[in-house]
């Protein structure tokens, strides 16, 4: 049976990562020639070439890639035991269930997925942290975080991969107080013409799913504010400043939580959620259970 060494493998890894052995160098603290040297031991070892070079950087061949996709599993997979290990806890400390959830995201619509990861594992600690995409997935890369919750795709990285999974989709439903909800529920889409609305930021994706609606349907409500928070937009329509939009996978729940009505529902956006990992085969209970709760919920 061949054996593969994997300081050779955690060698061509890193130099894979940053396109040069001098970045590796920095990030291992070992000198070039020990680097360049286990690299070919690698190739002889493997019967391939796995780098070629483009001016000052080194790309990868083919094969390299393919090797660097596995490389890529076995160090993700080794920094997840440690973490597993640790995050069991000693001296009787529950272990850390880390999501981090995009800052525009739903919160009601993501803490009905979230207790299913408390019901897998009831002694687990779940820690919650909101926050841009861009900055949730710098922490999930360096393993601070277990899973990311967004409503868009984390996009591709050419130096760290990162797998989507997708959770499901939702259409979108417009809510409002008894009073405003039986005021523009007839005639709904066109009653919203002038109507009083409340909707996320310019930047949210839900934001731009409703802009084209909007103009696709030639309405323009009058918008009374713009939210980054959705908690806050639906805390402003639960007090009858405006109508304001919602996940329809969670419609009964949002009516009852914000005591509020539905307006009507639009006919073609769609709303896209996924999880976000290093995982390409999902393993830790409580993104699995995450997981199957979102998939039971949303249409996929």
């Amino acid at each position: 049976m061949e054996w593969l060494n994997y300081h050779h493998l955690l060698y061509f890894w890193c130099v894979a990562k940053h396109g040069t052995v001098a970045k590796a160098c920095e990030e291992l603290r070992l000198a070039q020639p020990t680097i360049s040297g286990q690299i070919i031991l690698l190739e002889q070892t493997l019967g391939e070439q796995l780098f070629v070079r483009t001016g000052r950087r080194l790309a990868l061949t083919e094969v390299g890639q393919m090797v660097f996709t596995y490389a890529e599993d076995i160090f993700s997979t080794g920094q997840e035991l440690m973490s597993v290990v640790k995050g069991r806890g000693t001296n009787g400390q529950p272990s850390r269930f880390v999501v981090g959830m995009v800052d525009v995201l739903s919160k009601p619509l993501a803490t009905h997925f979230l207790k299913s990861a408390l019901k897998a594992d009831p002694s687990s600690l779940l820690i919650c942290r909101e926050d841009k995409l861009p900055f949730l997935l710098t922490d999930l890369v360096v393993h601070e975080l277990d899973l990311v919750i967004a409503d868009t795709p984390a996009p591709p990285n050419s130096n760290v991969l990162i797998y989507n999974h997708l959770l499901g989709e939702s259409g979108v439903t417009l809510f409002a107080t008894a009073k405003l909800a039986a005021r523009y529920r007839r005639g709904f889409p066109h009653s919203l013409q002038g109507a009083p609305i409340l909707l996320p930021t310019a930047d949210a994706t839900l934001r731009k799913l409703l802009d084209p609606w909007l103009a696709q349907h030639d309405l323009s409500p009058t918008v009374v504010g713009e939210f980054d928070d959705s908690m806050t937009l639906k805390a402003f329509g639960q007090d009858g400043y405006g109508i304001f939009p919602g996940a329809t996978a969670i419609e009964k729940e949002i009516c009852r939580q914000y005591r509020v009505q539905v307006v009507g529902r639009l006919d073609t956006p769609k709303q896209y959620f996924y999880a976000i990992t290093v995982e390409r085969r999902l393993k830790h209970p409580a993104v699995l259970a995450i997981v199957e709760a979102a998939r039971r919920e949303l249409h996929t």
